[in-house]
């Protein structure tokens, strides 16, 4: 699993794990056809896609994309621990996962959660130095520290929990992330990868 190392649960990605409370069990409003990259990006969580991502989907998610079973429970159990006793309901709403978009980022999605192409190239032709479409974990902390907001102190954790993340699920055996790699992060097509290596593995045990 491309040298996975779990993360402690505090530390949650606020690109993967932006959560939406709900007291009530509102219906879904998600047009799966058009959706945004940052939807698609979550999606992949939406086990039955109905819309919905529970604390359960959500563990089955990290599961599925080779993440030890302890990581997984912790960070659906970390969401649950931080919600107030009395709320009966809590859900991620793909529909509105763009509210919950934080400062200091690379801007490779717009306020609606669309992919800014643009923006994106602009991650590899300014830091990527080693070679010019992967970026080592050094490279990423660079790339982390020039977005950072100085007027948003409070925006620049999720960047370096979410790249991290992003570099520990996606880097190769020599430590690069490659550009392909990081794009499927953005639009969620990666973890299919991911989760078709581990299911194929497994299959050959």
């Amino acid at each position: 699993m491309l040298g996975w190392r779990p993360l402690p649960a505090t530390a949650v990605t606020a690109v993967l794990l932006v959560w939406v409370f709900s007291c009530n069990h509102g219906e879904a409003r998600i047009d799966f056809a058009n959706m945004t990259a940052l939807q698609k990006h979550a999606e992949f969580f939406d086990r039955d896609k109905d819309g919905i991502i529970t604390p359960s989907e959500m563990f089955e998610g990290y599961v599925a994309i080779g993440c030890d079973v302890e990581y997984a429970r912790a960070t659906a159990a970390s969401v649950s621990a931080g919600v107030d006793a009395p709320l009966p309901h809590l859900s991620i709403y793909v529909e509105f996962i763009h509210k919950a978009m934080h400062g200091s980022d690379t801007g490779a999605y717009d306020a609606k959660g669309r992919f800014v192409p643009e923006k994106f190239e602009e991650i590899f032709t300014k830091h990527a130095k080693v070679g010019p479409d992967a970026l080592t974990s050094m490279e990423i902390e660079e790339m982390i520290l020039a977005n950072r907001d100085p007027v948003d102190p409070q925006s620049w954790a999720a960047p370096e929990k979410e790249w991290g993340l992003i570099y520990k699920l996606a880097s190769d055996n020599e430590g690069f992330l490659h550009k392909d790699s990081a794009r499927g992060i953005y639009d969620g097509s990666v973890f299919y990868k991911l989760e078709e290596q581990r299911t194929s593995s497994r299959s050959d045990m």
